[in-house]
């Protein structure tokens, strides 16, 4: 068995090779001008390097340094967020980089936006929301890399676990219930008892939470929607959205491969709401899935692939493709005006289901150019 600083050292070096270069490059760069107190690379970037995943988001705290004056320093654009000290540094190749002033942080207001006051760089760890997320390799000024575990995140990651590192932290903030099912569906993490016990703090806090809808609407942003909603289900919160087994089914149709945006997603929940529109609105999800929606129940044809037939067959499982007008010319119908009165008058016939499959539409149809041609 490696000794403790062995071990940290080897998982250290296993963090700092699995970034980019460029990415090394430029936080080498940001810990030799931030003073004697380094860089430090935090939260999901390492607990994915950890994972064996490609870190991509690079979250850095600075525990001394002004960070506005070192966003500059890097000769990159950046943005300054003075509430909250930090600066979104754009890296050349256009992803956004956070340089973040160490601090912790308070809640006046539960379910109210936190209050940041200064702090060390332990602190800014404890202010996170699960211990797999508050883990951190240190850069010195002179680049040697020290990971750092205050809130035993290693060995949360070892056994896969979530778990919040406050007794109040859900209710604090509730959207932190959905950020963990996004995550924990996404690396396979089961809950910890804790983050369980605090479950119906969350939903007592959701509705003053205004962060909850942002993170909800995150969700279906998620590789595989369905999966993070079967754990807000499965932890005793699928209050929190309408009926979701649709997601589960489109997660089906991704996996063997079919091609489904957000919007998709978001419609299939337009579906199952009671009131479509007012989720649309706390989702702010905008007027294209509404849109999708009416399209996939509509009898209008749309090719093999597309999301409206993706969504029309779990839907709308019985109903058939409807005759298109190329069809209609193939039966005889002179082109022109004629062809839009056999299709008007087709789509009579399903509403009234009067038609249930392709046969049956090409037998009325010819019925009516029958009776036309009298």
């Amino acid at each position: 068995m490696k000794p403790r600083s062995a071990e940290n050292a080897a998982q250290a070096q296993a963090v700092w090779a699995a970034l980019r270069p460029e990415d090394r490059a430029w936080l080498l760069t940001v810990a030799a001008q931030a003073g004697p107190g380094g860089a430090a690379l935090v939260g999901g970037a390492v607990r994915d390097a950890l994972l064996g995943v490609t870190p991509l988001d690079l979250d850095v705290v600075i525990p001394d340094a002004d960070v506005a004056a070192l966003a500059a320093g890097t000769g990159l654009p950046f943005v300054f967020h003075p509430a909250f000290g930090n600066a979104t540094v754009t890296l050349p190749d256009g992803r956004a980089a956070d340089l973040v002033r160490a601090r912790r942080e308070v809640y006046p207001v539960p379910g109210g936006n936190p209050r940041p006051q200064p702090g060390s760089l332990t602190a800014d760890l404890w202010r996170r929301d699960f211990s797999v997320n508050a883990l951190a390799l240190h850069l010195s000024p002179a680049g040697k890399p020290t990971l750092l575990d205050v809130t035993g995140g290693l060995q949360d990651l070892r056994v896969r676990v979530l778990r919040p590192l406050h007794p109040a932290s859900l209710r604090e903030d509730a959207s932190r219930l959905v950020r963990g099912a996004r995550l924990a569906a996404r690396l396979n993490l089961g809950a910890a008892p804790e983050l369980l016990s605090q479950v119906p703090d969350a939903l007592d806090m959701a509705p003053r939470t205004p962060r909850l809808w942002a993170e909800l609407k995150l969700l279906l942003h998620e590789p595989r929607p369905g999966r993070a909603a079967a754990r807000l289900r499965a932890w005793g919160a699928a209050s929190l959205l309408p009926d979701t087994a649709l997601l589960d089914a489109l997660d089906a149709r991704r996996d063997a491969g079919a091609t489904l945006s957000m919007n998709a997603y978001a419609a299939a929940l337009l579906h199952a709401a009671p009131d479509p529109e007012a989720l649309a609105a706390r989702l702010d999800l905008g007027t294209r899935p509404a849109a999708l929606l009416a399209r996939a129940l509509s009898d209008t044809f749309y090719p093999d692939g597309t999301p409206e037939r993706e969504l029309r067959a779990l839907l709308r499982p019985h109903a058939h493709e409807p005759l298109t007008g190329k069809d209609v010319l193939a039966l005889g119908v002179p082109p022109g005006r004629a062809v839009g009165e056999a299709l008007a008058h087709l789509g009579s016939l399903r509403r009234a289901g009067q038609v249930r499959n392709p046969d049956e539409e090409r037998a009325a149809l010819k019925a009516f150019l029958a009776t036309k041609a009298r």
